[in-house]
């Protein structure tokens, strides 16, 4: 009898979807099925008419978009010319990961399940929604529905009675094998065939640009809670173009304490230079890992040992310590019954897998790190992820250059160390004055936010904090190209401290090219939003909608102001427009659906 084959597909951002198909591929493989794991812009999908058996596990992200890898299966699946019987001989499920504080939540998975449905595939359950909000994180939702799943796939799906399921406490083999070159004294950065800076086509995740930091300035004043900074990059030849509203992406690295943390506690020579070799054949390279590669660069700037641990963490963990209480206590955390306490322990506090892992920061599993093969490092601890911030210029205004407004990420919990964001943290310590020039890994994509071209369309920009970064790129390009109507909303808690482009604001004011409304939260006794701003302007706000065709713009934090900004919006329409509440609703509904609300907001 043939063993089963199983394609598991993920579309993933963060990296979240991405670890959540690697354990369906593990799971997959302890129940002796054939399981291939690809992301879904690397998979052929003309081949998909083939595959009887497929689960989707897909991330949403923005305004209810598809991840990067998988826009190109998006077009794709959605093309009017399928038949509706194309997938007919298809099993599936559809594994989606999303976060219910926005309004398009699981948006992504939910559409391609109708979809598949209509070009006559099979489900096998309903569509999966983790939920970030929830206490427990998505597994809460996803753990009931892999128990569903897989006894679903195993009576339809049966292996041979001589192929036993893997137990949970046995390890799986490694993808790479850790080849260590034992002739070869040192390398260099060329050597590695690390990425130049100066990319052949546009830069990518795969040859990001090596940009120069010009200046790194911190843009708040001294008694604000926050470092916030302005960083300029010098992307002269650089082949990098961008428009208003598009995004940068930054790899960072961690630091060099950490990095040498790390390979003392797993034991590593971070001079040792290795190869990775695939354990099965048809498995590739890891991507943007050059070869041969030393420990220090897999270290400092591949594995995010800065990350708080996963739930595969822990089982790998589980599998591969000698230690008989460590390994009890890593498949406890591992369990259904044991996520109230892993998120105690790890996700509510913030730990990171350095700290896990390090005997002089927590002695909880000394024995179970120090037996760590290095073949398990790429299985264990994942890539670090770029990440994403708003370009707040314009190439009309700053030629050959590129500007992000950053705030350092930097808290408390009740651990020791206060929690930093790794690549916040990382931008605040370039020091572009020190000898040699300091370069940022970096690449541009196109973001959620569209500005219209037409020259007499105004625009509505709510960005309180830095979420105004956008709207400064959009603003000097709609000026540059001489157009007016550019109304902005910013909030912040006090002028004097973190007022972003003040001067920059006040003297376009004066030019007749910006109307600025302001909102200085604590400098009266009743704090005062951006939304408070529009409902007291809500006659101007409702003539420049209605009567002038506005577009309306709002970034910033996704927690509280998204919802205020649109009750507010709501408000304006039932009091200037005396729309009832439904129709208020179906007008704002209206706006969202021709592109003329959009947000662009981050947790």
């Amino acid at each position: 009898m043939p063993v089963p084959q199983l394609l598991v597909l993920f579309g993933s951002q963060t990296g979240t979807a991405q670890d959540e198909a690697e354990r369906l591929g593990r799971e997959a493989w302890r129940r002796r099925l054939d399981c291939r794991v690809q992301a879904l812009d690397s998979y052929s999908v003309a081949n998909l008419i083939r595959e009887p058996l497929v689960i989707f596990v897909c991330a949403t992200t923005g305004q209810g978009d598809p991840p990067d890898n998988m826009k190109n299966f998006w077009r794709f699946i959605f093309r009017k010319s399928l038949l509706s019987t194309s997938l007919r001989q298809m099993d599936f499920a559809v594994l989606g990961l999303g976060d219910s504080s926005y309004a398009k939540f699981n948006f992504v998975a939910k559409k391609l399940h109708r979809r598949l449905l209509q070009l006559g595939g099979n489900a096998l359950l309903p569509p999966c929604l983790g939920d970030d909000q929830h206490e427990l994180g998505p597994d809460a939702a996803i753990d009931p529905w892999l128990r569903d799943l897989w006894e679903k796939i195993m009576g339809l799906y049966p292996v041979p009675l001589d192929f036993p399921e893997i137990p949970p406490g046995v390890p799986l083999p490694s993808r790479y094998i850790f080849e260590i070159l034992q002739d070869v004294t040192s390398i260099g950065a060329e050597e590695l065939n690390i990425t130049s800076s100066a990319p052949q086509g546009p830069p990518s995740e795969l040859q990001p640009f090596l940009a120069p930091v010009v200046t790194n300035q911190r843009v708040t004043g001294p008694r604000h809670f926050q470092d916030v900074r302005l960083i300029e990059f010098d992307i002269t030849d650089s082949n990098i173009s961008f428009a208003a509203g598009d995004v940068v992406l930054i790899l960072p690295s961690n630091s060099e304490a950490h990095t040498q943390q790390f390979c003392q506690v797993l034991c590593l020579d971070p001079n040792q230079i290795f190869m990775l070799k695939p354990r099965e054949p048809g498995v590739p390279s890891p991507p943007g890992l050059p070869q041969p590669c030393t420990v220090w660069h897999l270290v400092s700037q591949y594995l995010d040992i800065a990350s708080v641990p996963r739930r595969s963490f822990f089982e790998l963990l589980a599998c591969l310590s000698p230690h008989v209480l460590e390994r009890e206590k890593l498949l406890e955390f591992c369990s259904a019954r044991g996520q109230e306490e892993l998120w105690e322990y790890c996700n509510r506090p913030r730990r990171t897998i350095l700290e896990t892992l390090s005997i002089q920061v927590l002695c909880d599993f000394p024995n179970t790190a120090g037996a760590i093969p290095p073949d398990y490092l790429l299985d264990l601890i994942p890539r670090i992820r770029p990440r994403a911030f708003s370009i707040a210029s314009s190439l009309l205004a700053h030629p050959r250059r590129l500007q992000i407004l950053v705030a350092v990420v930097e808290y408390k919990t009740h651990l020791k160390e206060p929690r930093r964001g790794l690549c916040s943290s990382w931008l605040a310590s370039l020091n572009p004055g020190q000898a040699g020039p300091v370069r940022v890994p970096l690449w541009v994509r196109p973001g959620s936010l569209v500005f219209p071209e037409t020259l007499d369309t105004p625009i509505i920009m709510v960005g309180p904090g830095t979420g105004v970064a956008p709207f400064r790129a959009a603003i000097q390009e709609r000026v540059a190209h001489g157009q007016t109507g550019n109304f902005l909303f910013f909030g912040c808690r006090q002028r004097d401290q973190d007022f972003y482009w003040q001067t920059e604001w006040q003297e376009l004011e004066k030019k007749g090219c910006l109307t600025l409304v302001t909102a200085f939260s604590r400098e009266q006794e009743q704090k005062v939003y951006v939304q408070h701003r529009l409902r007291e302007l809500g006659p101007l706000v409702w003539e420049l909608l209605d009567l002038r065709g506005a577009y309306f713009y709002l970034a910033g934090n996704a927690k509280c102001m998204p919802t205020d900004v649109a009750e507010a919006l709501i408000y304006i329409f039932q009091e200037e427009g005396k729309l009832s509440n439904a129709d208020a609703a179906a007008y704002l509904a209206r706006l969202q659906h021709t592109l003329r609300f959009q947000t662009e907001t981050w947790a």
